[in-house]
């Protein structure tokens, strides 16, 4: 690593995320009240790699992982430089935290989060970095309090850094989650921002920081309200149909995952985004007037909170 990416303080953004990936766990260990996660170290073929913490079967928690990784490759993969081609060809080295929780019950929502950080180098050049990331929520069945307090969240974390930011990142996020072949987005959104250095680097890890600290707020408190609702099999068929469309956008559309297998990352890991059980039919649409129609009705779209 040069000494201009040692001044970046590459090792202070990798010291906050492997932090932030023991506090994720702990408040959902905590609120699941299980076995907690396991963890699993891993290599990556081009240096580095990571830790997985992956928990299943849980009280609350049907699957869920939260993993940080730090890796090095010889050669950014095709997906980091496709909206910067000037950069393909330069080593790079990432580091980030993901996650994804499946809960148990149809009433409380999946949710996704991710931070990261790249930086691509070339010799005799300064090395070029950004940070990404953001926080999403994909319910089944769908509450408007939890939605907006979702969104406020999203938005106290966005204030501090300008009010274009939060209005900005959100409409990106609706943007990014949404799958074309279906005329739909994954859920309500959130934050979702890539590709970001318009700022000094320490003003944009301190909003990587705001958006990597809120996402408990944001989540445990919807986890708490619904962890009780009774639900049956009507409600968990539905909720397997619309993990569905998780699978679909993860493997057709999300940069992350295309990132990890292209550059030789541990497939278990990448794919530990995938829910335990899902079901696809034929030509599905809900009944007008259900809970489930509802979702379809006034959740899919972009809308603001």
């Amino acid at each position: 690593m040069s000494s201009a990416a040692k001044a970046l303080d590459i090792t202070a953004v990798e010291e906050y995320l492997k932090d932030l990936q023991d506090r994720i766990c702990q408040g959902l260990s905590d609120i699941d009240g299980g076995t907690g996660f396991k963890t699993d170290l891993t290599e990556h073929a081009g240096g580095g790699g990571g830790r997985a913490r992956v928990l299943e079967g849980g009280n609350i928690i049907e699957k869920g992982g939260v993993n940080f990784s730090s890796v090095r490759g010889a050669a950014l993969p095709a997906t980091a430089s496709a909206r910067r081609p000037e950069l393909a060809g330069r080593s790079f080295k990432a580091t980030g935290v993901s996650l994804v929780i499946h809960p148990e019950n149809p009433y409380i929502p999946t949710s996704h989060a991710n931070v990261r950080l790249f930086v691509a180098e070339k010799e005799g050049e300064n090395p070029v970095w950004w940070f990404g990331g953001g926080f999403d929520l994909t319910p089944y069945y769908a509450f408007e309090e939890d939605c907006r307090h979702w969104h406020d969240v999203c938005k106290k974390a966005c204030a501090p850094f300008g009010d274009d930011v939060y209005p900005r990142f959100k409409k990106w996020c609706d943007e990014y989650f949404f799958l074309k072949h279906r005329g739909e987005t994954r859920g309500v959104g959130g934050l979702f921002f890539d590709d970001l250095n318009e700022w000094s680097f320490d003003k944009t890890f301190d909003f990587m920081r705001a958006v990597g600290d809120s996402y408990l707020e944001a989540y445990l408190p919807i986890i708490e309200k619904r962890k009780d609702m009774s639900w049956g099999e009507r409600e968990k068929s539905f909720q397997k149909y619309r993990r569905g469309r998780y699978v679909e956008f993860n493997l057709v559309y999300d940069r992350g995952t295309i990132f990890g297998l292209q550059s030789g990352g541990r497939t278990e890991s990448i794919l530990m985004s995938m829910p335990p059980e899902v079901e696809w039919r034929y030509d599905w649409a809900p009944e007008p007037g259900t809970p489930e129609a509802d979702l379809y009705d006034n959740y899919l779209k972009p809308r603001e909170w």
